[in-house]
This record gives C-alpha cells, sequence and structure tokens, in this order.
C-alpha cells in the first residue's frame, strides 16, 4: 500500500466527473441542499444564522469563523470578493485548530465548506483538509452574492446536506463591507443518520494513507445501510465497482493522483445512490401512507354506504308519494311563473313599442324622422345650416331646442349624431365638413342640458347617400345630419320583431 501524508494531498488536482450533473473539485463545488432528492423531515434539523450581502465592485472584505460549542478551540476567516454583478462569489478560507473530525464521531471522516444563502439553501463548495495541527485552507467560487459560510464534519466529501455538526460559522467583523440578511432557517442532516452505520469498518485513518481512501469506504457502506443496493442498483452497482477500482489502483500502488481520483470518484456514485435511495424510499412511504388511508377510507365508506343505503330505501318509499305531489305542485308553480314572465315580457314590449310610437310621431313633429333598425333617425336637412359651414341656423337651434325638451324625459336613450356630405368637392373637404356639423350639433344639444355621456358624434363625409348625387336634388338630400335615437327604452324598431 502507498504511503502519503495529508498534506501530500491537499493540492491535487480537481477532477471531473460526468455522471448527471455533478462537478466536484478542491476548489469549488456548487450543490443545493434540496436538489435532486426528497429528504425525510426525521432526518433533518433546523438552524438560523446570518447571511451577508456582499457588495460588487468594492474589492475583498473578510468575516471571521468562530468555533462552535463542538470546537470552541478552531477559529479562522473568510475573504469574500465579488467582482462584477453577474460574476461569481470567490472565497479564500483559513482555518486553524480543528481537531480531526473523528473527534465529533467516529463516523466523521472530513470536513466540508458550504454556503448557506437567505433562502436556506446551501451549498457545498468543497473539502476542507487540514493538517496535524488543525491548520487548512480552501478556494472556492460561488454563484451566490448573499450567503453566510459554515464548516461541518463530514463522512465524507460528496454530501449534499451538510450534517448538523457544524464546527465553525462565519462571523461579521466591525470593518466587513456588506448588509446583514437573517437566515431564519436551513437544513442540516441529522448525526443519526450516519450513526446507523455504526462504524462497521472499525475506520481508524493511517494519517499515512490518503483521507478519501477512507471517505471512499464509508459512502459505500453509509449508502447500503440506507438500502441503496436495493432502492438504487443501477447507481450502487457504479459505487461498488468504483470501490473496486479504487481498490486495486492502492493495491498495485498505482500513482497517488490515479488512487485519489478513484476514491473520489467512489464517493460521489455512492453519494449519488444513497441521495437516490433515500428519494425512493419516501416515494414509497407516501404512496404506502396513501394508499393505506385510501384503502380505510374505502372500507369506512362501504360501511356508512350500506347503512345509508338501508335507511335511505326505508324512507325513500315513504318520500315517494310525497314527492310526486310536490313535484306536480312546482311544475304548476313554474308553469304559472313562465306564462306570467311572458305576460310581463309582452305587456314591456308593448310599452316600449308605444313609447317608441309616441316619440315617432313627437320628433316628426320637429324634423322629419324615420323608424328604422338603427333607432329613429331625426333628419337635419342642410337647409339648416350655413351654405358650406357647419354653423347652426336659427331654425336649427329651434328644432334642437324642442328635440332637446322631448329626449330630456327619457335618460337612458342615446343619441348618435352622424354628418354627411354630396360628392362635390374634394374628399377631405367633405369629410372635415361632416365631422365640423355632426360636431356642433352634439355641442348645441349639450348646451341644452342633455348629458355628454349620452351622445356621439362622428362625420361620414361623401359616404352612406340616400339619394343618386348625379341631381341637385339628390345631392340636397344627401347634405344631412342625421340624429340616430335608440335604447333600450324604446326597443326594436316597430313591427320588426324582438
Amino acid at each position: 500500500m502507498p504511503m502519503y501524508s495529508r498534506n501530500s494531498i491537499i493540492n491535487v488536482v480537481s477532477f471531473c466527473l460526468c455522471f448527471g450533473m455533478f462537478v466536484t473539485s478542491g476548489i469549488a463545488q456548487e450543490q443545493s441542499a434540496q436538489q435532486g432528492q426528497t429528504i425525510p423531515a426525521s432526518a433533518l434539523v433546523t438552524k438560523s444564522v446570518q447571511a451577508v450581502g456582499y457588495e460588487v465592485g468594492t474589492g475583498s472584505t473578510k468575516v471571521d469563523l468562530k468555533g462552535t460549542d463542538l470546537m470552541p478551540q478552531a477559529s479562522g476567516e473568510a475573504k469574500v470578493e465579488i467582482k462584477s454583478k453577474a460574476g461569481r462569489a470567490s472565497v479564500e478560507v483559513n482555518v486553524k485548530g480543528l481537531q480531526p473530525p473523528s473527534t465529533v464521531g467516529s463516523e466523521f471522516l472530513t470536513y466540508v465548506v458550504w454556503v448557506v444563502t437567505p433562502e436556506g439553501r446551501t451549498g457545498n463548495t468543497g473539502e476542507l483538509l487540514v493538517n496535524k495541527n488543525g491548520d487548512g485552507k480552501l478556494s472556492a467560487t460561488t454563484p451566490a452574492q448573499t450567503f453566510s459560510i459554515i464548516v461541518t464534519a463530514e463522512p465524507y466529501f460528496a454530501v449534499r446536506v451538510p450534517s448538523e455538526m457544524v464546527v465553525l460559522q462565519s462571523q461579521t467583523r466591525k470593518d466587513t463591507k456588506g448588509k446583514i440578511f437573517p437566515v431564519s432557517e436551513y437544513k442540516l442532516m441529522r448525526r443519526a443518520q450516519y450513526q446507523k452505520l455504526g462504524n462497521p469498518l472499525a475506520l481508524t485513518p493511517d494519517p499515512n494513507v490518503p483521507i478519501e481512501i477512507y471517505e471512499a469506504r464509508n459512502a459505500v457502506e453509509i449508502a447500503k445501510a440506507h438500502g441503496a443496493d436495493k432502492y438504487a442498483p443501477e447507481v450502487f452497482s457504479k459505487a461498488e465497482a468504483s470501490l473496486k477500482a479504487m481498490e486495486n489502483s492502492l493495491a498495485s500502488k498505482a500513482d497517488k493522483n490515479t488512487v485519489i481520483s478513484n476514491a473520489k470518484q467512489t464517493a460521489q456514485f455512492a453519494e449519488d445512490a444513497r441521495a437516490l435511495s433515500v428519494q425512493r424510499q419516501e416515494a414509497e412511504r407516501i404512496v404506502q401512507e396513501r394508499d393505506a388511508a385510501a384503502a380505510k377510507a374505502k372500507a369506512e365508506a362501504e360501511a356508512k354506504a350500506a347503512e345509508q343505503a338501508a335507511e335511505a330505501k326505508a324512507q325513500a318509499d315513504a318520500a315517494a308519494a310525497k314527492a310526486k305531489q310536490k313535484a306536480d305542485a312546482e311544475i304548476a308553480a313554474q308553469e304559472a311563473a313562465r306564462k306570467q314572465a311572458e305576460e310581463q315580457k309582452a305587456a314591456a314590449e308593448r310599452e316600449k313599442q308605444q313609447l317608441r310610437a309616441r316619440l315617432l310621431a313627437q320628433f316628426n313633429r320637429v324634423l322629419p324622422t324615420t323608424d328604422t333598425d338603427r333607432g329613429l333617425v331625426v333628419n337635419m336637412g342642410d337647409v339648416l345650416f350655413d351654405t358650406g359651414k357647419s354653423d347652426l341656423r336659427s331654425g336649427a337651434r329651434e328644432a334642437l331646442a324642442k328635440l332637446t325638451g322631448i329626449v330630456l324625459n327619457y335618460p337612458s336613450l342615446h343619441l348618435a349624431i352622424e354628418g354627411y356630405t354630396d360628392s362635390t368637392g374634394g374628399a377631405d373637404f367633405n369629410q372635415a365638413l361632416s365631422e365640423k356639423r355632426a360636431d356642433a350639433v352634439q355641442d348645441y344639444l349639450i348646451q341644452q342640458g342633455l348629458p355628454a355621456a349620452s351622445l356621439s358624434a362622428k362625420g361620414f363625409g361623401m359616404n352612406n347617400p340616400v339619394a343618386d348625387n348625379s341631381t341637385a336634388e339628390g345631392r340636397q338630400k344627401n347634405r344631412r345630419v342625421e340624429i340616430v335615437v335608440s335604447g333600450e327604452v324604446i326597443g326594436t324598431q316597430i313591427g320588426g320583431g324582438n
């Protein structure tokens, strides 16, 4: 077996593992604590901390790393810098005074540095290897720009969720540049999830053997203890094959980089298998609980239904005659209500038709009016305007004043004022003249007290002629302003139906 010192492997070149979406290195590793797996609530604990929103482009700043009750003698600092808004934050961690991770439990073999965002998401930024004096360094990057930093003891480097064995956590200094954000709750894996393993390998790491070897063995055993061989065999088989390759490379005294690379790959496969196994077991538990609840509910429902059916049958016969009598009465009442509604509708329509006829007669005493499907169309001929102008003559004003007096009695009526010309002259001139005449009529009606909301005015120029423009008589008929009076209160055209 080759003998490697713990210090000699700290700067081992990182490797890429092209499996799924994971990229692991000594420089940076970003994973969400909740990504790609479902963890039972019973396996998790929560904790709160403070995050720092680091300022972009203001240079580096530092935070302290303070030892927790697990390792109060440990300390350190982290230097953070974000060079651009779209860039990643670089983090340089330096620690000292850390005891071997096995101090907090034989199942723990290494340390991992995490970032914790204000939303409670955790990211594994890399493994923190320490020397015999408890000193260690880690350079990493993270896409987060607001985060806290914690260091946890772990059974292997590739874990996705930090364990509850937090040994260091960040604390701002007086000169720390950034805004403080509370992290009300983030998730930690209960120690019991790893204690279940019980260290069956009786691991006592040899300081001359790469710690990654022990992490890989531990990771495979932990995955197996979580049922990965049963619930995630397709991934767990990769972990076992990778473990065999690692042991072979170790036994053959292969290059240390090859040995460590095989160990890291084994740990990653094992963690993937463990996570998938936990996810599938949780899904299975949910399905089983759902099916059990459904079966119980079905049995209770069937028993209740049988009881209710017997009672309902006894009541049904007695209620049948009464129900029929009631139904007959309801049918008679509905028929009476229908006839009454029809009579009321017919009466309302007669009232509308009568009102329409009265208005038609009243309007005709003022200006020529016809009944159309658009409404009652009051026709103001060209003679009521100055030639080629939009000024209302006195006769027009008098007629409109009378018309207003009639309309004021029916506030729900709407008057659409439409201006028309003959085909003589240019289209632009005629369009403008028709609009001005329609506007003049509208303005005068408003002056007479009609609400502006009940009026509209539009010019149509030479469009919609009512007579032949080739004769003087036809052109005079086409030069007109029509006032279309409509509204629900006067219904439809007399004789036009509903």
